[in-house]
């Protein structure tokens, strides 16, 4: 394979992966804004995306289709499930950050728990979404399955944007992200903005997990690493600036790429740690954030 090959075949892997971790990001950042918390167990809603239509799809034989919107809706349903069991009561008691956050890596390590002992330890794969023969681009082989993720993250990127700016509810969200008691004094319902926003969280990390199994795998323990890059992304990109999150998210995974094919595979998941810890010392509110960005809100 000569170089002009190489690039294109890297630039395809660094645009998928990209897009997963674009998803995770915005999965932080929308929780964040609505909560001030960082939810460790971002990563489980992918997971359990994929393993959840593997479940359906593989198992019990339903068309992909169908598979594909009950695993959104139950991943969605998790993480509603989550929020009224493991966030709003210590958020009503005004409990400290730092006891949120370690609820969020106890809740991690339960989903984990739960995941492998339904699944067990070995890595599953779905079926492609369509033909499983590679496109030929510049000598470069590329999946299907990439068109596939990279149409539903932008999709979903597209849908959160006009959910946040055009709808009543998203401006709801907004202005409870700002200020949450002038938001309550003029009759929005705080505690039901948090829940929608697991909700979505959860739904942006199913169609993540769903659509990325086709081509990597999944298994109960892939959650903490997709975590770490998903909030490398959300960090790079301005903590609670979803925007940001998105083009840090394409703009890791391109560099995670690169620096595997033209350095070392061992730098794949190093790679992130390294920004991370650069950033955080560089420019701690990220490449698109505000100084203030890195205030730790109050619930």
């Amino acid at each position: 394979m000569d170089l002009q090959s190489q690039i294109i075949q890297y630039l395809a892997t660094g645009l998928t992966l990209g897009s997963i971790y674009a998803m995770v990001g915005l999965g932080f950042t929308i929780i964040y804004n609505a909560t001030g918390i960082i939810n460790l167990a971002q990563g489980e809603f992918v997971m359990f995306g994929g393993l959840i239509m593997v479940f359906f799809t593989t198992t019990l034989g339903l068309p992909m289709f169908v598979s594909f919107f009950i695993t959104l809706a139950l991943t969605t349903a998790i993480g509603m499930i989550y929020e009224l069991l493991f966030i709003r009561h210590p958020s009503k008691k005004k409990a400290p950050m730092m006891t949120l956050l370690i609820i969020t890596v106890a809740v991690s390590i339960f989903f984990r728990g739960i995941a492998m002992f339904i699944w067990g330890k070995d890595p599953y794969s779905l079926p492609h979404f369509s033909s499983a023969k590679p496109i030929i681009i510049g000598g470069a082989a590329i999946l299907p399955q990439v068109f596939w993720i990279l149409g539903l993250s932008l999709l979903a990127v597209i849908l959160m944007n006009l959910f946040f700016n055009r709808t009543i509810t998203g401006k709801a969200m907004s202005a409870c992200s700002v200020n949450r008691v002038a938001a309550s004094l003029v009759g929005i319902d705080a505690s039901k903005m948090v829940l929608l926003s697991f909700a979505l969280s959860a739904t942006l990390g199913a169609l993540a997990g769903a659509s990325i199994t086709p081509i990597a795998l999944m298994e109960y323990d892939r959650g903490p690493m997709l975590a770490l890059k998903g909030f490398c992304a959300a960090v790079l990109g301005g903590l609670g600036f979803g925007t940001g999150a998105v083009v840090a998210g394409f703009l890791l995974g391109l560099i995670e790429s690169f620096t595997t094919g033209f350095i070392s595979s061992g730098f794949k998941d190093a790679t992130a740690l390294i920004i991370l810890i650069l950033v955080l010392f560089i420019k701690p509110s990220g490449i698109f954030g505000s100084a203030d960005v890195g205030k730790i809100k109050k619930i």
